[in-house]
């Protein structure tokens, strides 16, 4: 699968989020390296902490299916690029230190391209934590 056809995945993915409270619907597709490709969008709930963004929502169906190993990353959302917040670069890093994110407009015609590496740089890792 190429660049452009996960955005695309990410495009389609955004339609079917659920964002009533921040009118701000985001989809996401992510590329296992065996290549299977697991979309997610966006989730709000009444209550705001509950909510799950995209990027969540694609990695944690793709880790339910036994995936481990990603590629790269398309978000789509918004009037310009989107990328993922804070908290899911952390859950990403995880899993896919040297993930490629694509991070696109909501119709997916602007798109810049960044490591997560480069999104976070110095993310906390496994090992950091005390043995």
């Amino acid at each position: 699968m190429d660049e452009r056809q996960l955005v695309e995945q990410a495009v389609a993915a955004r339609k079917l989020a659920y964002a009533p409270y921040s009118g701000f619907p985001v989809g996401a597709a992510l590329l296992a390296k065996d290549g299977r490709l697991f979309t997610g969008c966006n989730v709000e709930n009444a209550s705001y902490g509950l909510t799950m963004c995209a990027e969540r929502v694609a990695l944690f169906k793709a880790i339910s299916a036994g995936a481990r190993e990603f590629q790269a990353l398309a978000v789509a959302g918004g009037e310009a690029p989107c990328a993922p917040c804070g908290a899911c670069r952390q859950v990403l890093a995880e899993f896919a230190p040297d993930l490629m994110v694509l991070m696109a407009d909501g119709e997916g015609k602007q798109v810049e391209r960044l490591s997560l590496g480069e999104l976070l740089p110095r993310a906390f890792r496994r090992e950091n934590l005390p043995p």
